[in-house]
């Protein structure tokens, strides 16, 4: 992909507005030293260091869009309780919260990860404990955020529907969304990041799901036979009826479908020694969809989205990644590209 083209794609996110709807989940990371093995039973005894909490999920997305330069709208659901209160604090100023029901009696979904190391070692994650992850939200709550996700939508350059499971995101929401932005004129993209979901969400924009969860929604192992990929991509196409599929499969880099054009594979950019793959997906989500906010075609929006999961797979714990990097990332890259190919289909259509 031309380097100049990915740079003028940058600079056209800035003010782009990205409406983030759905599970949202506050990532703790509790930071110790390993001091000695314990007496009472063959594990590490830490010394704690710190906490932190920052937005995961939905959240992690929209923190991304405002860190490339964008604007998010974050409809969400999270308790009144501390948790809550952290991840809130944590969102970006350019993270619009206004959207987001703040639920009495709401236990906001917490993920925990224990990280220990010495004091001139990168510290590994020991063990993560889950609390309130998938539990669902009273029908109140889940009527009064889908309101607010449908008019998040409306005011929005595009749409990016965070499903991690909790069952505030469905397919029956994002068809709502997309009947509601095409009566009211604006066929915007609508992109769906779903885990557990893939094949029953049909009809939107483009979805980007990693390797694994590919193998899980069909049944397959896909591995390094390059047929098995493409009859696994051109399936959940065909199933889905997305105007394009971009699987993501770690070090192997990326493959972009889009129907009727060659099947796109794009190296992983920089380093295959990865850091942490915390929340990596959602950066390569925020970046496709800010993307294709500015009318940017499929193969473009997947290039840039693949620089941004390079660069923040090289970084501890949940990550964004900004601007500034991506365009040090593009022009660091530019004599390194492989040779440009047709472009994989037009511009999103809503």
């Amino acid at each position: 992909m031309d380097s100049a083209q990915l740079l003028a794609l940058i600079d056209a996110l800035r003010d782009r507005h990205v409406a983030v709807i759905g599970d949202v989940v506050a990532d703790e990371f509790v930071y110790g030293r390993v001091a000695r093995v314990s007496r009472e039973a063959p594990v590490l005894i830490l010394e704690y260091d710190s906490t932190e909490i920052v937005p995961g999920g939905g959240g992690n997305a929209a923190n991304n869009v405002a860190a490339l330069g964008g604007r998010a709208s974050l409809a969400a659901v999270v308790g009144r309780d501390d948790p809550g209160r952290r991840l809130l604090d944590a969102l970006h100023a350019r993270v619009n919260q206004r959207r987001i029901v703040r639920a009495e009696g709401h236990e906001t979904p917490v993920k925990t990860r224990i990280l220990a190391g010495g004091v001139h070692s990168a510290k590994q994650q020991v063990v993560r404990i889950d609390r309130a992850v998938g539990r669902p939200a009273d029908r109140r709550v889940k009527a009064a955020f889908e309101k607010y996700a449908v008019a998040a939508a409306l005011g929005a350059d595009a749409v990016l529907l965070s499903d991690y499971g909790a069952g505030l995101v469905s397919p029956e929401l994002a068809a709502r969304i997309r009947t509601a932005v095409h009566r009211a004129g604006r066929p915007i993209p609508i992109l769906i990041d779903t885990r557990y979901r893939l094949l029953e969400y049909r009809g939107l924009t483009a979805c980007t799901p990693n390797e694994s969860e590919v193998e899980q929604a069909l049944g397959v192992r896909i591995n390094d036979h390059a047929d098995v990929l493409e009859r696994a991509g051109r399936e959940i196409l065909r199933r889905t009826e997305m105007q394009a599929v971009l699987i993501t499969r770690g070090s192997r880099g990326m493959a972009l479908f889009v129907p009727g054009t060659p099947t796109v594979h794009i190296p992983i950019y920089g380093s295959d020694e990865i850091a942490d793959v915390t929340g990596a997906g959602d950066t390569v989500m925020a970046t496709m969809t800010l993307a294709l906010a500015t009318g940017a075609r499929f193969e473009a929006a997947a290039h840039l989205a693949n620089h941004a999961g390079g660069l923040v797979v090289m970084k501890r714990g949940t990550a964004t990644v900004s601007a500034d990097e991506l365009r040090a990332a593009v022009n660091g890259a530019a004599g390194t590209r492989v040779p440009r190919r047709r472009p994989a289909g037009g511009r999103a259509r809503g």
